[in-house]
Formats: C-alpha cells, structure tokens, sequence
C-alpha cells in the first residue's frame, strides 16, 4: 500500500534509489529457471537482500518447466503490494507453496524495470501488466486456470484482472492478504492528502496507485460498482486485526457472497499480532494460504505466537 511508509518500513527508504542492472530476471536457456535468492523468515531480511538483487525471484518460483500436477493442477501466481518486488514480499511463502506441489510464478509489475520499487503504478497499468504475465503462465503450463494469492494492493488489482480484462475464465481462485479491497484512510493520513491537491498531485506522482487506494477514490468506487465479485472465482480474503496500513482494517473484507470467505487472523489464533508487513511471513496465515487453495485437505495451523513485522 501506498507511499513508502504504506508499504516496505522507514528502514528501508534508501532502497528506492537502488536499482539492478537489467529488467526481469530471464530464464536460463537451458534449464527453463530463473535465478532464485533464498528463502528469508521476514520481510526485513528479504528486503535488505533485494536492495542488491531487486529483480532475483523468489524461492521455489518462476520454473517454466513446471507442469501442474492433479492434485494441484492450478498454478500460482503471486502478486506484490504497493512498492514491494517479488523477492521482497514473497521470500518464504513461494517455497513453501513449491514445496507443497505447486507451480510458482512472481514477476515484477507497476514500477521501473529493474527498480527496487514495484507496484506503484496506476492499478490498472499494473493489472494488466499482471494479466499479461498470467497469460504466460498458463501457456507454459498448459493449464486451464492459475490461482493468485496477493498481498495489500496485490490482492486486490487482480480484482481489475477479473472485471476487465477477461480474467474471470482464468482465476479460480483469488487469496488475498490484507488486501486493499476498499482502500484506506491510513489512520485519516491519506484522507487528508486527498483533501489538499497539492500534496495529492505529490504523491500521485511518485505513486499514483497510492492515491487510488484511498478510501471513496474514483478508481475503487469503479472497481466495486455493481458488486465486488463474480461468480465462478473464489474469494479469500486472510486479515490482520492490527492491520497498519488498510485501516480501517475491516476495509479489507469482500461484501458476503457464497463464494467468497472473510477470515480474521486472530480468530484462528490468539497469539499471532502480525501487522500489515508480516503477513505474508506469518506461519499462521501461510498455512491458511495453503488451505484455501486446497481446502478438501485442509489442516488447522499451529498457533503460535507471531510478532508484528519480523513474524
């Protein structure tokens, strides 16, 4: 979400000016895989790891050989939140998801190639961008469908995907992590940015998807009009009461539906205060990740007790 402080933590502001030397990561010629970094127990370390290598892939993810297996015959894409790359939010996750059978792809979207920064875009931009990289996907796998599990604005411009840009006939089932659903006020910060167009236009220029994530924006008022699902797709949406960034964090949860499921963190387990940051960490909400995407094989996760940030 939104400005740096939406997104990455003030410890890591000196990254934005670090960039790679290339764009998107290529395949090897020979093996069909990508360059992957290792996996990381927090988002902290898996961003002070990408400062040198932004565009490195995510453990376990980006094997254009893969071939989805019947029990997990979906794909998964894994899609950033607002200025965060692939590597940075997706560093433990991916391989637990490839270990557990599935096709794992991450790419790099709404930013600079080879910048640090991702995901800042304008969400439509970044949406299709996504889409294209989807198509992708499903071309190398042979697949009929892919599952995506986002986080923040990740999990909800693929939302776009779906409305717009034909991804209803290729999602079937949409995870999000403390997904931006309808925005934020940040605690009335980005509300009040919003009220002054000067300090709107500055934002806005560093990152317009920041703007369109304010609560009652333009852009999500058109994303949600007429109903914020569609049948055929699966809807998950996995959240944090002590969300900091999509705040109110309720703003995360989609309108009841048969197919959609709204699931609060801390119901589950007690112990776990992870934040808006270390949710994609998150043991608990990693082994509810994994349930929704195979839930006739559903386990319920240990509950132990996780931080904010570091999980």
């Amino acid at each position: 979400m939104g400005v740096r402080a939406f997104g990455r933590g003030i410890v890591l502001l000196t990254a934005a000016a670090v960039t790679a030397l290339c764009g998107t990561t290529a395949a090897s010629a020979t093996t069909g895989k990508e360059p992957t970094g290792p996996v990381q127990p927090n988002i902290i370390a898996a961003a002070l790891y990408a400062v040198a290598q932004p565009t490195i892939a995510p453990p376990g993810a980006n094997d254009w050989n893969c071939k989805p297996s019947a029990a997990h015959p979906n794909p998964v894409l894994l899609s950033n939140g607002t200025t965060a790359n692939a590597y940075e939010n997706w560093a433990n996750l991916s391989q637990k998801l490839a270990n557990a059978g599935y096709c794992v792809f991450a790419g790099n979207f709404g930013g600079s190639p080879g910048a640090f920064l991702q995901t800042v875009g304008p969400v439509a931009g970044t949406a299709g961008q996504l889409a294209t990289f989807g198509d992708q996907i499903l071309k190398a796998t042979g697949a009929a469908k892919l599952d995506v599990v986002g986080h923040s604005q990740g999990g909800m411009n693929p939302r776009y995907w779906i409305k717009y840009l034909g991804g209803a006939d290729k999602i079937g089932k949409l995870i999000g992590l403390s997904p931006s659903n309808y925005g934020t006020s940040l605690f009335g910060l980005l509300t009040a940015i919003q009220a002054i167009p000067p300090a709107r236009d500055v934002v806005g220029a560093a990152c317009p998807a920041c703007n369109e994530q304010s609560t009652g924006s333009a852009f999500l008022a058109d994303l949600n009009a007429g109903g914020d699902t569609v049948p055929g797709v699966d809807y998950t949406v996995i959240q944090t009461r002590y969300d900091d960034v999509v705040t109110p964090y309720t703003n995360a949860f989609l309108k009841p539906a048969p197919n959609v499921k709204n699931l609060v963190l801390q119901d589950v387990c007690g112990l776990d205060y992870t934040d808006h940051l270390g949710i994609t960490y998150d043991p608990v909400a990693e082994r509810e990740v994994l349930n929704a995407l195979d839930p006739e094989h559903a386990v319920a996760p240990q509950c132990v007790f996780v931080p904010p940030v570091i999980s």
